[in-house]
């Protein structure tokens, strides 16, 4: 059946545009000589799967990916990845589609396509009309016929017909966006309290040694010392040999000059800078400035601007030409001008003053020789690599090593939790955590410009740590528990009164009062479970939870729904609506298209895209 004129122009006017910046951009390529005795790649019921489609297609693709990724993909790599796979299906479910419509005789018009080449603006000349010559050549270069390009239009336009035609009216129920704003956007009211020992007027009993022992052993995976591995190292640092290191006075001097600017800056103000059209216009702000009628922000928002527009961050004097003057004479948060600028007459106004710096060579030439001594040492450093290998290719151990170099030796039970100096190195701990016991000691450089070599003597497996070393965590673990046990029986005793709103401060508890909170809030000094809990409760309902200092005990006092004409909630509510709408007519035309490959079935002619393929090794 043919369609109305002018039907689906706008959903395919940015898909030819598209595909007709795609004929150009392939009109290098070569796809004629793909064809040759063999046209197509496979076959979809009738439909053909042509050599040409298939080599396009995969070409966009991989033209695609090396604009993601910012390289160049060889071949053999994208095949790897799936890409000839996926655009292969994707052709595959395009076929079937055009399949389907031919059963049910959807087709457009010849006005209605002559309309949609029109509308390419890449077929348009500089007046805005169809330019014959430019399609032409435009298809000429892709290896097309005019035919088949108007063929191919017409087969996608129709497409979309098809799809739209399955998909539309699809659209999620007002009830689906409406629970999960409840969700999002509703809000509690609650008092907590914070309690700890202090709330109690006994104190609870220290644990005696049985009791911390008993304890310890019930519960021995709290008090685990991590596995660790043996490693016996040699290192050497800058640090180490920067004794060594001369750094004579001429060579502090020339650094010093080198960083003058560092070290000595000259005074600065933190300015921004109005521009106007003429000396008039910039005496006639600052008139209205000085009358109150206007202020310097006011000036800029007028002319659609932002204060970040006007910045100029912080200038010398020199840096601000003619206007340099004026500027420095005026104090902080004063307005000067009118000045000239490069940008013409205008005012500026002065947020702060910033004195000069002055640091003298005497007063730099610590810091200077701490510096270069560390950059000498890591040269000196890198001089002694070449040596420290020779030795340990020569079959040197590390022990071997220390007594040939200026190398430290050093053992260490190392762990990813390990604080040791060399340890908080992430080029050791790389090392340490992959050798083996086979493995030969070799030479690594650190961040700092340092080396290393390891040996890996033994692991030692997880394991409980001793009694003696934990006792006084154990026993603080009892007394807390003990303490947390104590304090939900006060509460239990006070519930009956909590619950019929007496305060909590009329039992001595500090009480915090949270209003309009939502999920998403933040309550400092609460467990992270804790707004789950508060949003799970009633109104009116008291509920405890454990926490790091004893118990916290809540009550909830309102629960607010979202406010419907709040329009964040309206917007959400739409955002939601339209997501989920999108989502759901992409399963269904999933589902059909499935479907319709089931009705067409797929062969494919593994020689024709072994042809094909080869034009991309």
């Amino acid at each position: 059946m043919s369609q109305g004129k002018g039907s689906g122009k706008t959903s395919k006017t940015f898909v030819w545009i598209l595909m007709a910046m795609l004929i150009l951009g392939l009109g290098g390529f070569g796809v004629t000589n793909l064809s040759g005795t063999v046209r197509s790649v496979g076959t979809v019921g009738e439909e053909d799967i042509s050599v040409d489609d298939y080599a396009r297609a995969l070409q966009e693709e991989l033209r695609a990916l090396e604009a993601q990724t910012g390289q160049s993909l060889p071949f053999a790599q994208a095949q790897a990845f799936g890409i000839d796979r996926m655009v292969l299906a994707r052709l595959s479910t395009t076929r079937s589609l055009d399949a389907e419509n031919k059963r049910l005789g959807i087709s457009i018009g010849d006005e209605n396509l002559a309309q949609e080449l029109m509308n390419i603006p890449s077929f348009q000349g500089l007046d805005g009309s169809f330019d014959r010559d430019a399609y032409a050549f435009a298809i000429d270069q892709a290896g097309m016929n005019e035919s088949e390009f108007e063929d191919s239009v017409r087969e996608d336009t129709v497409r979309s017909l098809l799809q739209g035609a399955v998909v539309s009216g699809l659209v999620m129920p007002d009830v689906y966006a409406d629970t999960v704003i409840e969700f999002v956007a509703e809000e509690r009211d609650f008092t907590w309290s914070q309690l700890t020992g202090d709330n109690l007027t006994t104190a609870v009993t220290a644990p005696t040694a049985a009791e911390v022992e008993t304890f310890y052993n019930d519960n021995q995976d709290r008090f685990m010392l991590p596995a660790t591995r043996q490693i016996t190292y040699a290192w050497l640092s800058p640090e180490m040999i920067i004794d060594q290191v001369d750094v004579d006075e001429a060579s502090l001097q020339k650094l010093y000059d080198e960083r003058d600017s560092e070290f000595n800056r000259p005074e600065r103000r933190l300015v921004e800078r109005l521009a106007f059209a003429d000396d008039a216009a910039a005496q006639a702000a600052m008139e209205q400035i000085a009358a109150g009628t206007a202020t310097f922000t006011s000036l800029v928002e007028g002319r659609g601007l932002s204060l970040s527009d006007v910045d100029l961050g912080d200038v010398t004097k020199a840096q601000l030409g003619e206007a340099g003057e004026a500027v420095f004479l005026a104090p902080a948060n004063g307005i000067a001008g009118p000045a000239p600028s490069t940008l013409g007459p205008s005012l500026f106004r002065v947020n702060g003053i910033l004195g000069a710096q002055s640091t003298s060579f005497d007063e730099a030439k610590d810091l200077l020789r701490e510096e270069l001594a560390a950059e000498r040492s890591r040269r000196l450093i890198d001089t002694q690599i070449g040596n420290i290998d020779d030795l340990l290719a020569g079959g040197a151990t590390l022990e071997e090593l220390v007594e040939e170099t200026d190398m430290e030796l050093g053992i260490l039970n190392w762990h990813p939790a390990s604080e040791d100096d060399l340890a908080g190195y992430e080029g050791f701990r790389a090392v340490a955590s992959a050798v083996t016991l086979d493995d030969f000691p070799q030479i690594e450089v650190l961040e700092d410009g340092g080396i290393f070599a390891l040996r890996l003597e033994g692991e030692t497996p997880s394991q409980p740590a001793p009694l003696a070393d934990v006792a006084e965590e154990a026993a603080a673990a009892i007394t807390a528990e003990r303490t947390t046990e104590a304090l939900k029986g006060l509460v239990e005793t006070l519930t009956p009164r909590l619950n019929d709103g007496t305060s909590f401060t009329s039992f001595g508890f500090t009480a915090n009062e949270e209003v309009d909170m939502d999920r998403a809030a933040f309550v400092p000094s609460t467990p992270p479970q804790f707004l789950t809990e508060v949003f799970e409760m009633e109104v009116g309902d008291l509920r405890t939870l454990d926490s790091p200092d004893g118990l916290i005990v809540v009550r909830l006092n309102a629960i607010k729904a979202p406010a419907t004409d709040d329009p964040e909630v309206t917007a959400l509510k739409a955002a939601i609506t339209a997501q989920l709408s999108s989502g759901i007519s992409q399963d269904v035309f999933a589902a059909y298209a499935q479907a319709l490959q089931t009705m067409y079935p797929t062969q494919i002619n593994q020689q024709a895209l072994n042809a094909v393929h080869v034009n991309f090794q």
